[in-house]
């Protein structure tokens, strides 16, 4: 008799990472704290393996732990947008990114860094605190240590054929409005969504765009004369015809030129929805059993989350925060390529 092939042996191996991440700071009374987080730049600490942050992550969800007396506040996490337009955005961004460094390295291909990766803010107040303001992962008995984490820039001609290399520089942000002012570097920022909205068409302003005479079917000299062939004495082909010309036929979203706004229009740009996506929001009470809540997981674009802590009570309050990942098959976590979302 045959032996069965074990099932074990059929699966990927998993490779071992860790899976809970532990970060905690204190929030003063009266104040409101604004952290940002970066898995990938935590997953490369504690397993001491690079993970690029142009990662999809997985998150399966969140503790948050306050001690203190009597608190009182909240709780909210904020992420970049999951969105075909961020999606987009990022992708786009990454491409002329990668052909700018390409084309300066085509002659010196062996001065490419080996930890060479697209990194970027999560938005105006992220690159305002730098990278060095990230929270970094608890052990036992300490915090992480951070590596080299830089974010990636961008260099823009300012002269054609000049003597010189002339050039303005940027950091890039995910969300919000370009050229938001200097960040922790003192560089300026662009943004991936702003650039990617500036660089594609617009819809028509109206769809169909008929001519006015499309509901001239009545009458003794209708314009319209293929659809008065079937009028039978009713007047409800030119009432319904003039509803198809002035109603449902602009886009259901605001844009540039829509006859009302005069500026780009989509979502966690500059003019509609600024700012990060809200995840989840919890409230703190002083009857919060054992100072413990629960925040629901997700995917995370690019890793990137954003906790605005709010103490509105009169003492000091510590969060700590557990954040729980997912098995998987990326080096040992669940999540996908950026370009895969």
């Amino acid at each position: 008799m045959a032996r069965k092939k074990s099932s074990y042996r059929a699966m990927k191996k998993i490779e071992p990472a860790v899976q809970t991440l532990n970060f905690n700071f204190s929030v003063s009374a009266g104040i409101t704290e604004y952290q940002t987080l970066d898995l990938s730049q935590c997953a490369s600490l504690v397993n001491r393996r690079f993970y690029r942050q142009g990662i999809n992550w997985a998150v399966s969800g969140m503790k948050v732990l306050t001690t203190g007396e009597n608190n009182t506040g909240s709780i909210t996490v904020q992420k970049l947008p999951e969105t075909w337009v961020m999606s987009n955005a990022w992708e786009k961004g990454f491409r002329a990114w990668q052909r700018m460094n390409n084309e300066a390295l085509e002659e010196s291909e062996s001065v490419r860094p080996r930890f060479l990766d697209f990194k970027v803010y999560a938005d105006e107040l992220h690159h305002a605190a730098g990278f060095g303001s990230n929270l970094l992962p608890l052990s036992s008995v300490g915090v992480f240590v951070a590596g080299e984490w830089e974010p990636s820039k961008v260099y823009i001609p300012t002269a054609i054929n000049a003597s010189a290399a002339q050039t303005n520089d940027f950091e890039l942000v995910a969300v919000g409005d370009s050229f938001s002012g200097a960040g922790f570097s003192g560089l300026d920022s662009v943004s991936l969504i702003e650039g990617y909205a500036s660089s594609r068409g617009l819809p028509n302003v109206l769809d169909p765009n008929t001519p006015a005479d499309a509901d001239d079917a009545s009458g003794s000299t209708p314009h319209n004369w293929m659809a008065a062939l079937f009028n039978d004495g009713l007047v409800q082909t030119s009432e319904v015809v003039e509803d198809m010309q002035t109603e449902n036929n602009i886009a259901p979203y605001p844009f540039e030129n829509d006859g009302v706004n005069l500026d780009t229009m989509y979502p966690n740009g500059a003019n509609q929805g600024i700012g990060l996506q809200v995840h989840d929001t919890e409230f703190i009470t002083p009857t919060t059993v054992g100072g413990t809540s629960r925040l629901k997981g997700g995917m995370f674009p690019c890793g990137l989350a954003r906790f605005v802590c709010v103490n509105s009570g009169e003492q000091p309050i510590s969060f700590t925060i557990q954040v729980d990942l997912v098995p998987g098959s990326h080096r040992g976590y669940l999540c996908e390529p950026m370009t895969e979302m």
